[in-house]
Order: structure tokens, then sequence, then C-alpha cells
């Protein structure tokens, strides 16, 4: 491999950069040749899983590109159904593979720009191709980390005299999730069933929540494993990260108001949690660092560290209603509110002497803002369903109703170009029948 330096990957961020793939040019779309996400995909030409990158439109097959010779990387690594293999060969690869891209798609270009049958092979139509899950998880972990999203719900259930509790300042929450119900974007949802105690009964009922809610978050995929009974340093902390996912963490708060004491959530989070299917890498996001909230009490010393960690990524949630012709958005809020950083949460996430994997998720925490708008969840918005929302076709809601898509997107805005992760959409359908 050859080494790549500074300069070469830092010049892949150039706002003036453009391309000869036309529609990764235009301001408003996501995949700018700026961004350069990767991804698993399929198409009808060849359905076998396989990774590529996201350009204006298109997907870039690396996996041909490899076969062909102009990548430094075997093509094994990319005939995959995920992207595991890949992220484990460590930072310097990723890199190097971004900047040979950069180059091959770079406007005056004409290694691939001019050979008509290579490109015809290489570039892949995004509404020709189905998306699939972009790594295999082996373990998901949910967090708690918004301030205002936590002293909304602790307002909404406590003295909001005491909306935080004593430890939120100190720790960034959290609780280990179910992996194995982490779905693509497009995956249809099933309402939940669960246990539900309403509050005229003496003992719980079983049957499909009332209360189906979303959590509007950003995930972090691990790419650097850590050994079991070793701590990540905070101030090494982003280089275990990959980059970044748009996730809906689903929520059933009726379920979960009934089971989270003393443990926690469970089957009210485990039944589907959605992600985005191209994953945005930190060196795409370099350009748009930003500071975090102002964090008082000083953190304890394992949790601190210098400079900007985390992102100014503008976020939105569209609610497409069952029936309704028009799509409304129900909140717009930013990554760069959230408390505690990504590098805070794995440092502690890891304090202990819990490993990580490669392709891990970790989830945020619910991205709420300071203003009535920008919550990012039904259950703030609506106040527990006492505000419901209006809807444009005359319609509202209080929580998520059978037949509702939700869908939640984000970008960061440059001059000139975005770096965005597309959409993080679901539909939601009736409860399956219990015996």
């Amino acid at each position: 491999m050859t080494a790549t330096n500074n300069g070469d990957w830092l010049a892949t961020n150039d706002p003036s950069r453009r391309s000869w793939v036309e529609s990764a040019n235009a301001p408003d779309t996501d995949f700018s040749i700026q961004n350069l996400p990767f991804g698993v995909f399929s198409d009808a030409a060849n359905p076998t899983p396989r990774v590529g990158v996201a350009i204006g439109d298109a997907i870039v097959d690396l996996s041909v590109l490899a076969r062909e010779g102009l990548l430094q990387q075997d093509a094994s690594l990319f005939e995959q159904p995920s992207l595991n293999a890949f992220i484990a060969t460590g930072r310097a690869q990723w890199r190097a593979l971004r900047v040979r891209l950069s180059g091959l798609l770079e406007a005056n270009s004409a290694a691939l720009r001019d050979n008509t049958a290579l490109r015809k092979r290489v570039l892949i139509m995004q509404k020709e191709a189905q998306l699939h899950l972009p790594v295999h998880i082996p373990g998901y972990t949910d967090f708690y980390s918004s301030r205002e999203h936590a002293t909304n719900v602790g307002s909404m259930f406590r003295d909001p005299k005491s909306a935080l509790l004593p430890n939120w300042l100190e720790i960034p929450i959290g609780y280990n999730g179910r992996a194995s119900s982490v779905v693509v974007s497009g995956t249809p949802v099933y309402r939940p069933n669960g246990q539900i105690k309403l509050p005229d009964s003496e003992r719980p009922i079983f049957g499909a929540c009332r209360k189906l809610d979303i959590e509007l978050e950003m995930g972090f995929v691990i790419g650097k494993k850590s050994t079991l009974g070793d701590a990540i340093p905070c101030e090494d902390a982003e280089a275990h990260i990959f980059g970044m996912v748009l996730l809906n963490d689903w929520s059933a708060r009726d379920i979960q108001q009934w089971e989270y004491v003393p443990l926690g959530p469970f089957n009210s989070k485990g039944f589907a949690t959605t992600i985005s299917p191209w994953i945005v890498t930190i060196d795409a996001l370099e350009p748009f660092r930003c500071a975090r909230p102002e964090q008082s009490p000083q953190p304890l010393p394992y949790l601190r560290h210098a400079g900007d960690h985390t992102f100014d990524i503008k976020l939105e949630v569209d609610l497409c209603a069952a029936g309704a012709d028009e799509v409304q958005t129900i909140s717009r809020t930013n990554f760069r509110y959230m408390y505690w950083t990504m590098a805070q949460q794995l440092a502690h996430h890891t304090s202990g002497g819990c490993n990580v994997r490669v392709g891990d998720l970790m989830g945020s925490g619910t991205i709420s803002g300071p203003t009535p708008d920008s919550c990012g969840s039904l259950l703030e918005s609506t106040w527990n369903g006492q505000r419901p929302l209006q809807l444009p076709s005359g319609q509202t809601r209080t929580f998520i109703q059978d037949g509702d898509e939700l869908v939640l997107r984000g970008w960061c805005q440059g001059d000139g170009y975005r770096v965005g992760f597309g959409a993080c959409a679901g539909k939601v359908l009736p409860a399956r029948e219990t015996a």
C-alpha cells in the first residue's frame, strides 16, 4: 500500500473539487465527491451483495474497479456482503482508498471517465440497486446523551426540578441493545406486542403497542477492535471509529414505561432499529467539526479530550402519514447539540475493560434541540400525547399509526456542496396476531 499523507486526504475535502459524474455536482445532492460514503448493494444484473461507494445518483462498484487493477486493495475485500473485512484493514487503507476514488472521479481524471465500456460496468444507478445492511453488527449499544431530550423526558415523568438524575452530568448513560434487530432503511417495521400497564388496571395486559415512537439518532460504527480488559483513552477514541450513519431507534413508549424499572429498556426497544445504508467516514466529516456544548461539572479525567469532537450535522424527520399525499417535516435539529461526544461515549464504554469489535454500532441517543420544533421524538413534540401534531391532511398524530412512514435525513452543508447520509426510512405495519 502506498502511504497517504495529510495533503492527499485533506484535498478530498476541497470545496472546489468537481466530478465528471454530473449528478455529484448538484449543490443539494447528499453524495458529492467530497463525501464518498461506503455501503453494500446488489442489482438485477448481479444479485450478489458487494461493496460500493455512493457518488451523485450512482454507485461505484469497488469489486469491478479492484479486479481491473485500478485500486490498491484486493478485490476480495469488496466481494463481500458486508464492509467488515475492508474496515478491518485499518485507517491507512480507508484513507488510501478514499484518496484514490476521489482522484478517479475528479472531473479532469480520464482513466475511468473516458473508458466507456469500463464505466458502464463500474457505475450502477442507485435507483436500479438494492441497498443492504452495510456491516455485520456484532454488538449494539444505545446512549442517552442529549441534555435537552433527557430534560424533556425527566420533566414529563418527574419533578422538572429533578429532570436530570444525579449521574447524568457525570457519565454518558447507555445500555446494551439488540444487534439482531438492526435493519437497513426501507425495511418495514411491525408494531410490537408487549405488556402494557393501563392506568386504571391492577395488572398489565398483553397486546399491540399503543404509543409507538421514533428516536432520531446518529450511530457510529467501530473500525478498530480493542482488547478485553483494555480501556480506549478518550483522546484516541476517534481512531477506533470508521464512520457514521443515521439511526432510528424505534420505541414502544407504553411497553417501556412498564418494563424499564429496574433494569431499563428491553422489548420496548429490541423489536427494530433502522439505520441508513451509507456510512459516511470521519474523514469526510472533518470540515464540519465544531465545539460541543459546555460541560459542567468538568468530566472526570478519563472523559476529557482537547479540541472539537462533534460535528455540525443538520437533521430532519419527515412524516408520511397513512392515507395522506403530503409529507410533513416534524423535527429539525442538529447533532452539535449532543452533550456527550462519540469519543467520550466510547471511552466510557470501554473504561471497565469491555472490548469492542469491528462493526459494533453505537447509537448517540435521541437528538433534541432547544426549541419545540427540534425534538427528536414524538414523546417530546406531543408531550406524551397532550399536544397532538396537526398534519396538512387534517389528520392529527400523538404517536405513530399503522401505515405511517418516518424518514430521517441528515447532512453537513459545505460551500456549494453537501456531505449527506441519504435517507433512513421505515414504514409501520400492523402488529402480528398473537395466540
